[in-house]
């Protein structure tokens, strides 16, 4: 089946409709509890306790064949039954014993054990009709046969947050923009409005973190309730406090082309705690913003070298910190 939309799950749950099997992945957690919940809407809530039951997989008592006895189970008084398999990777996504070769890899849903998955295999292939069944996971094993079931059989709703896809090649550009709509929109559903410069600062800082940028929003938003207007001054006051300063130092240090301030300050950021991709997040916005007008020359090397970092950082091409290291010499070249 195809894989579809949070928005679009949510027009058809207003509908009082839903499908028999879901599968929500992403590293979006509040989207996904939130996509959860109203799943869980469809039961009433007087007969929540009945008909409405999260199961935690990382839980022992909780195995493939007592998800499909409760699946199983026929709502008691209502028109259906919610269950709700959190932490799902536990059994999507199952830690391997012992070193796996790749002809392992290449065939693991031909080599999967038989007996407790097939239960939970054999349901998603003919599920209850009065039951909805969701699994909510981190990530999955796209090897796996259970994995190939549920792709074939039931509904996937990704959440991948600013991001897009779990593979998908990162346009930070994009990523900016994205995360300065989803900003205005959070500030605009508590009632308030918010200065563009604040608003992107806010996107920018997250770089390509959806947790970062979500619990910087939080923060923002307790800080300045009854305020008519966010502006710069209350976002520099509240948001990634612990690491702004540094952030804006290495930044500051490119623009003087100063490479070993620039690679001092990456290694106090770091050493703070700072997350590469947050860091990242401020080269970009460097490279966007600053670069052009001080040495438009310089562009075409910058954003190249920015990308290169990028997908090295995705895909753990290297130690985090030489990466970024090599970036700001790089940047700091004229």
């Amino acid at each position: 089946m195809p894989t579809t939309s949070p928005q679009t799950l949510r027009k058809q749950l207003a509908q009082r409709k839903a499908d028999p099997v879901y599968l929500i992945v992403g590293d979006d957690e509040a989207e996904m509890a939130r996509l959860s919940a109203d799943i869980s809407a469809l039961v009433e809530d007087e007969l929540r306790a009945f008909n409405l039951e999260r199961l935690y997989a990382t839980d022992r008592s909780v195995t493939p064949a007592s998800i499909v006895e409760s699946a199983r189970t026929f709502p008691m008084m209502g028109d259906r039954r919610v269950v709700l398999v959190l932490r799902a990777e536990k059994i999507l996504k199952p830690k391997r014993r012992g070193k796996v070769i790749e002809e392992e890899e290449a065939t693991a849903d031909e080599d999967e054990p038989q007996g407790d998955a097939d239960a939970l295999d054999a349901y998603i292939k003919a599920p209850e009709s009065l039951t909805t069944l969701v699994f909510v996971a981190s990530d999955v094993d796209r090897t796996r046969r259970l994995y190939k079931t549920i792709q074939k059989h039931a509904t996937i709703v990704e959440c991948w947050g600013l991001k897009g896809a779990k593979d998908a090649r990162i346009d930070l550009r994009q990523v900016a923009r994205t995360a300065e709509t989803l900003v205005r929109q959070a500030v605009a559903d508590a009632g308030q409005q918010i200065d563009t410069a604040a608003a992107r600062l806010v996107a920018e800082r997250a770089g390509t973190d959806i947790a970062t940028l979500r619990g910087d929003v939080d923060r923002l938003l307790l800080y300045a309730a009854g305020k008519p207007k966010i502006d710069l001054k209350d976002v520099q006051e509240v948001v990634s406090a612990e690491t702004a300063q540094d952030d804006w130092a290495v930044t500051t240090a490119i623009q003087r082309g100063d490479t070993a301030e620039a690679l001092r300050q990456i290694g106090l950021a770091l050493e703070a705690g700072g997350v590469p991709y947050m860091i990242l997040g401020q080269l970009g916005w460097f490279v966007r913003e600053k670069l052009p007008a001080a040495d438009p020359r310089r562009v075409p090397a910058a954003v190249e070298a920015l990308f290169r970092t990028d997908v090295e950082l995705k895909s753990s091409g290297g130690d985090p910190r030489v990466l970024l290291e090599r970036l700001v010499v790089e940047l700091c070249s004229r």
